[in-house]
């Protein structure tokens, strides 16, 4: 089975998406990455309504990377396309695609499930989720059927290699030294800041954080909190230099349902012991107590961080098997030929032509 596996990312994170979406393949499928974000500027395509007036605007930037799909698709006689990262594909465009099984593996849930994902379902045969919780009322998968959607699966959002270092087995890995207590690395959302802030400011140095933050982001974030510091980005080699330094990682995701981001997998892959928020879903996806530890807001963070640093042996226990769960389940290459089992049992469960 041919699968093109279209993402958008830049520069050297985009090398190696594309390396390793053609490191996934094997002898009962191939993967073919079609990186759609070198054609158009993902912020063109942010939200359904603008992917909709620049489809009907015939924008020249997106007929281009619809010609490039096409042909994509055409060249390699793919049987089914998986597409992520902000989709830019308009369904009346992907109407017109007949031949392939598509299926929308969508990102950023559950706080991009009305932007980035009911809009499109009716275009694809099949949908992909990354956090397996939506909300109080339903989890994902029930509100993805809900809407319609007869195969919707959990694919967890996985590490790649590039994000960890893969040279080194669990001995070397957790027995290294680490001289950073505590580490955070994410991007800018408001929603997280104060968190950040307040802890920043009971662990001072011992907390090490950085993160994709704009000079207008830094200034917000310390008029608004009083100078907990100066975020600065690091680049993705140096994030794995840092983790790799690190005892002790915290995880803060969109809301206490949307648990399921990359930080969730990259700290374990790279010795961390993570102590991670949305603790009712922790069971999904690792075992709590044993593989990660589950934290009800801020007060409870502080005293278990505390804790652990103080409890070597626990929490180099935990780091391990959770680091052991990751390298077996949750490697990037894995779960992408896992998704392609998926792929043909929904095609299977609908009668899709072979």
């Amino acid at each position: 089975m041919k699968i093109v596996y279209s993402f958008n990312k830049a520069g050297y994170e985009a090398e190696c998406w594309e390396q390793e979406i053609r490191g996934a393949s094997n002898d009962r499928y191939q993967f073919i990455p079609f990186n759609h974000g070198a054609y158009l500027d993902p912020k063109y395509y942010q939200d359904a309504l603008t992917v909709d007036r620049l489809y009907q605007g015939r924008h020249p930037g997106m007929m281009r990377l619809y010609a490039a799909f096409e042909s994509c698709v055409r060249d390699n006689q793919a049987d089914a396309v998986i597409v992520t990262n902000a989709p830019p594909y308009h369904p009346d465009f992907l109407q017109k695609i007949k031949e392939v099984y598509k299926v929308l593996y969508s990102g950023d849930d559950p706080g991009a499930t009305y932007i980035r994902n009911i809009p499109y379902l009716h275009a694809y045969q099949h949908v992909m989720y990354m956090a397996p919780g939506y909300s109080a009322d339903m989890d994902m998968e029930e509100k993805m059927r809900y809407c319609g959607m007869k195969n919707a699966d959990w694919v967890p959002i996985s590490v790649f290699d590039f994000e960890f270092d893969a040279t080194k087995d669990e001995d070397a890995l957790l027995s290294q030294e680490r001289d950073i207590d505590i580490i955070y690395v994410g991007g800018f959302f408001r929603q997280k800041l104060e968190m950040m802030a307040r802890l920043k400011k009971v662990f001072g140095s011992r907390l090490r954080m950085h993160g994709f933050f704009k000079l207008k982001h830094n200034l917000y974030y310390n008029l608004r909190f009083g100078f907990p510091g100066w975020m600065r980005p690091v680049s993705f080699q140096e994030r794995v230099r840092l983790y790799q330094r690190a005892k002790i990682g915290f995880n803060i995701h969109w809301n206490e349902y949307g648990l399921g981001n990359q930080r969730l997998f990259h700290l374990p892959a790279n010795g961390v012991m993570q102590i991670c928020d949305c603790p009712q879903l922790l069971g999904r996806v690792f075992d709590p107590e044993r593989e990660v530890v589950g934290y009800h807001g801020f007060d409870d963070l502080v005293d278990k961080v505390r804790y652990y640093l103080s409890h070597e042996s626990e929490r180099k226990a935990i780091a391990a098997r959770a680091f052991a769960r990751t390298m077996r389940e949750y490697r990037f290459a894995k779960v992408t030929r896992d998704a392609a089992v998926l792929i043909e049992q929904g095609m299977n469960s609908i009668g899709w032509p072979a």
